[in-house]
């Protein structure tokens, strides 16, 4: 079998985003292909919040507003449930419970204390680092929202790897999870890393030691999430994928004001 096949973008859009892809199969097969995939979902997303921060900034908006347009576009485009997994992964890491209910909890269509203050500490650092590279100028803001959201879904390329479990045996976690084996994660990996930082060298100075260290950097936070959540829970959850991908893109976007 083939790493990839003809539905896996298809899987990638279907499933990642709510650009009206048809998903024709929902099978592990297809789910693998779709999760190698996820960064070009990303990437998508990423042209499309870096359009919106842009243009808001060739309107005379100013930095602030622009960086608010680049983090709205992702949580638009998926719905919000990115988001959603955050805060319900959020409350359950800190209701204390036995696996199966902090299960429970996640499930629960309320969000908790722990959810809204994660939630509301994330979107702000995502907004102030963004404000802070839009100051740098157009160029750096788009650049690294772009960056963000294709290293968000990698993420979710990385926690999909054979070895990681399901918590539970239905839902989106249960269909993705150990799909990917280790070598196809790895070069998906490498290409992003490679491409990122040549982003980052077309903005000058240390653009490409920046990008291709913040890439690292925010994987590295993904990754100790995703050991915490499993042994925490089990394995991944839907809502563990989505707060995977926004501790990624959270990760990213901070390390690329330093320096």
């Amino acid at each position: 079998m083939t790493f990839l096949n003809s539905h896996g973008p298809r899987f990638a859009f279907g499933t990642l985003t709510v650009i009206p892809v048809r998903v024709t199969r929902w099978d592990r097969d297809t789910a693998r292909a779709g999760m190698l995939c996820a960064p070009l979902a990303g990437l998508v997303v990423g042209l499309l919040a870096a359009a919106a921060g842009g243009l808001s900034l060739s309107l005379g908006s100013g930095p602030l507003l622009a960086a608010v347009a680049s983090a709205a576009v992702p949580a638009v485009l998926t719905r919000g449930l990115h988001l959603d997994g955050l805060a319900d992964t959020a409350d359950g890491l800190g209701s204390g419970k036995p696996a199966e209910e902090a299960l429970r909890i996640m499930k629960r269509s309320d969000i908790g204390p722990f959810g809204v203050i994660t939630l509301l500490f994330v979107l702000l650092a995502q907004v102030a680092a963004l404000q802070h590279l839009y100051e740098r100028g157009w160029a750096h803001g788009t650049v690294a929202a772009v960056a963000a959201a294709v290293t968000a879904r990698l993420a979710l390329t990385l926690a999909s790897r054979r070895g990681v479990p399901a918590a539970r045996p239905e839902g989106l976690g249960a269909v993705v999870a150990g799909t990917v084996p280790m070598v196809g994660a790895v070069v998906v990996g490498a290409v992003v890393v490679v491409a990122c930082a040549g982003a980052g060298a077309a903005l000058g100075g240390y653009g490409a030691a920046r990008y291709a260290l913040a890439v690292p950097a925010a994987l590295a936070a993904a990754h100790l999430l995703l050991r915490r959540c499993v042994r925490r829970f089990g394995g991944v959850t839907g809502d563990v994928f989505g707060a995977l991908a926004e501790t990624a893109a959270t990760t990213a976007l901070v390390v690329l004001t330093l320096g």
